[in-house]
């Protein structure tokens, strides 16, 4: 699965920009299947049919505005128009906060479906400025919650999306404490090996790319080169989940070739790595004394 191209680019420069929320219009060029107006063939009667449309409306009523917005492309392409979407939201309340942590803001990140792969899945996120990179914080009780297609859906996600913003708060309050701490050079490496073992790896933890965990410490702007906990998350996150890393490797007939890693584009990978690295983060910070 892959994210629509100009999705990513186009949600996540709007976002970034600070410009202003998206409209359903926009919405519906970015992610076309959370405007479906019915459920995909395969779903039985048993199946309740509550629009994603629907529940931006009322989130946008209790204040929380879309800034960036993503579907899958689906191998079936009978499934287009009802595939796994995302949705990133922030509160109107964020505009009377100090901007901190380098630009950094607290989402709520809406993950729906309506052909059966996914129920409304409400998660908490971080947006980072510099990079323009969104960042799912690591799972747990407080930080997700998910609703099945069932019930009053709409309350349910405001509800719960009220609840993952405080956890995207308080995430924020992590990372104002994560770039106070300062991590020698092994422990930046003992990071990105770790990361490069979550993003290269098979089930077994075996890693056969020739590309190397220094090249995840990499900065990719001046600002990004300092050593505490924060800035080396990012660094490794962004050079993690963007990819365009290179390094020469042997292909099947040992002659070199020259490996570039892919972008994650899928929602399920790109979700799944992203609170694993935080995950990391928030080790690392503990190890530190710092959680």
């Amino acid at each position: 699965m892959s994210f629509l191209r100009s999705s990513r680019s186009f949600g996540s420069t709007r976002a970034a920009m600070g410009a202003s929320p998206l409209s359903d219009g926009e919405l519906m060029q970015l992610a076309p299947s959370a405007f479906a107006t019915e459920a995909h063939s395969s779903r039985s009667a048993r199946y309740a049919y509550i629009p994603t449309a629907d529940v931006i409306a009322g989130l946008r009523r209790e204040g929380f505005a879309p800034v960036l917005a993503r579907q899958t492309r689906p191998r079936d392409a009978d499934r287009s128009g009802h595939t796994k979407h995302l949705i990133r939201f922030r509160h109107e309340g964020q505009a009377i906060q100090p901007r901190r942590v380098g630009m950094t803001f607290p989402e709520v990140v809406l993950i729906n479906s309506h052909d059966g792969t996914s129920a409304y899945h409400v998660t908490a996120g971080v947006f980072r400025l510099a990079c323009l990179n969104g960042m799912v914080v690591s799972d747990g009780p407080e930080r997700s919650v998910k609703v099945p297609h069932k019930g009053d859906v709409v309350r349910q996600v405001i509800e719960g999306s009220f609840e993952v913003l405080d956890a995207s708060r308080q995430a924020i309050e992590a990372a104002d404490t994560w770039a106070g701490v300062t991590l020698n050079r092994d422990e930046q490496h003992a990071l990105a090996d770790a990361a490069r073992v979550l993003r290269f790896g098979d089930e077994e933890g075996n890693v056969s790319t020739p590309i190397q965990a220094d090249q995840l410490l990499r900065a990719r702007r001046v600002a990004d080169a300092s050593d505490d906990l924060w800035t080396t998350f990012n660094r490794v996150q962004e050079n993690t989940i963007r990819g365009g890393l290179q390094a020469w490797g042997r292909d099947g007939n040992n002659r070199p070739r020259r490996v570039t890693s892919r972008e994650v584009t899928g929602i399920d990978q790109d979700v799944k790595l992203n609170r694993a690295l935080w995950m990391l983060g928030e080790r690392m910070a503990a190890l530190k004394g710092a959680a």
